[in-house]
This record gives structure tokens, C-alpha cells and sequence, in this order.
């Protein structure tokens, strides 16, 4: 483990005078580390691509439906998984080098929050693998089963993915982007910006489509209802 003359920790996030006594260097490659995750995250998506077209013979659901329900099974891995192991184990994992402590080890090099045990942002991930993990997961059995919720759970999701996202980048925005390399390609623009703002951009498309299955229900049971009256 690298030290400076004053005995502080050599590490590679920002702020650089950020103290982190406990960190230990990844002795795995971010080439590994990225390719397991969107590895993992493409089996989940194949997996669910080819359950989701199982039913199109007998009507079942349409590309953009099968999209999102992908899009689900993904979330419910992030979330789950990933996410789940940080608010587990936010505490060590500086100085951990199970794989996925390595992998929030890489990944704050575009946010170091997370290896500073921010208030934050362990709250934010705690709500998140304990609701939207399981959630998610929850929305692909609703939709495959037809059940008449499946577009509420769509909507409780989203927003609750758009809600703490905003936050994220709002509690960061006013940090003045101190805990990332400002405009650095991949730790910035890549890991912070673009792999964060899928939860903003895929969730606000999801809760519109939501708004609108759940208003033309509403509108056919208005419908019926004042037809109902009619007859009588």
C-alpha cells in the first residue's frame, strides 16, 4: 500500500486530499471488472428477451414491452446484486478485495462518495436494493403473468429510480463535482454521467407510457361506468 511522506494513503480519487486509511489498491483490471458487469448484465437481458418471446403466439408482449421488461430484469441484477452489496458492506469496502468491493472501488474513480461512506448516497443505495431491486424482478413476473398492477409497479419504479437519481446528481452538483475528475472521459463522462443518466432518461420514457396505460384504464372504467348509468 503507497504512502506519502506524511503517512496518508495514495489512492485515485478526488478530492485528491480525501483520506482513506483503510484503501487497498484493485488488483484486478477495469477491463475485468466492466466486462463482468455488462457480461452479467447482457445474460439477464438475452435471458429475458428470449422468456419474454415465449408467449408471442398467443398474443403476448410487443418489442418495446419486451424492451422494458429487459430493462427490469437488469435493474433487479443492479440493484439487487450490485447495489445490494454496497449497502451491505459500504464500511470496508476501501480496503476489501472481494470482486464486486473492487468493482465500487473502480466505479468511484467517477464518484468517490461511495468510498467515503457518504450519508447520502448509502441511504439512497439502501433504498434502492431493498425496494427496486426486488421491485424490478417483481414488474417482469407481473407483466409475464398479465397481472393488473404490472403498469402501477411500472410507475412506482420509475419514479422512485428518477427521484434518486435527480437527487444523486443534484447533491453532487451542489459539491461543485468535487468527488470525480472533472470532465475525465471515462470516470467522469462515463461512469458518473452516462451510466447514472440511464436512470433518468429509460425511467421518465417508463413513467410516460405508465401515465398513459393507467389513464386510458381509468377512462375505459369512467366509460363504462356512465354507460352503466345510461341504462338505468
Amino acid at each position: 500500500m503507497a504512502s506519502t511522506s506524511t503517512g496518508r494513503v495514495l489512492h485515485p480519487y478526488w478530492p485528491r486530499d480525501l483520506l482513506i486509511p483503510t484503501y487497498v489498491p484493485n488488483d484486478r483490471s477495469m477491463s475485468e471488472i466492466l466486462v463482468f458487469l455488462f457480461s452479467v448484465s447482457g445474460v439477464f437481458l438475452l435471458v429475458t428477451w428470449f422468456i419474454t418471446g415465449l408467449g408471442r403466439a398467443t398474443g403476448g408482449l410487443g418489442t418495446w414491452r419486451r424492451l422494458a421488461l429487459c430493462w427490469f430484469a437488469v435493474c433487479g441484477f443492479v440493484h439487487g446484486v450490485i447495489e445490494g452489496w454496497f449497502c451491505l458492506f459500504y464500511d470496508i469496502i476501501p480496503g476489501d478485495q472481494s470482486f464486486l468491493s473492487q468493482l465500487w472501488k473502480e466505479y468511484s474513480k467517477g464518484d468517490s462518495r461511495y468510498v467515503m461512506a457518504d450519508n447520502f448516497t448509502v441511504c439512497m443505495e439502501t433504498v434502492t436494493a431493498c425496494l427496486w431491486g426486488p421491485f424490478s424482478f417483481w414488474a417482469v413476473y407481473a407483466f409475464l403473468a398479465n397481472k393488473p398492477y404490472r403498469f402501477v409497479l411500472q410507475l412506482i419504479i420509475s419514479l422512485g429510480q428518477l427521484y434518486g437519481d435527480v437527487l444523486y446528481f443534484f447533491t453532487e452538483h451542489r459539491d461543485g463535482y468535487s468527488h470525480s475528475e472533472l470532465g475525465h472521459p471515462v470516470y467522469f463522462w462515463f461512469y458518473f454521467v452516462f451510466m447514472n443518466g440511464l436512470w433518468i432518461v429509460i425511467p421518465l420514457a417508463l413513467i410516460v407510457d405508465a401515465w398513459k396505460q393507467l389513464s386510458a384504464a381509468q377512462t375505459h372504467t369512467d366509460n363504462t361506468k356512465s354507460h352503466k348509468t345510461k341504462k338505468k
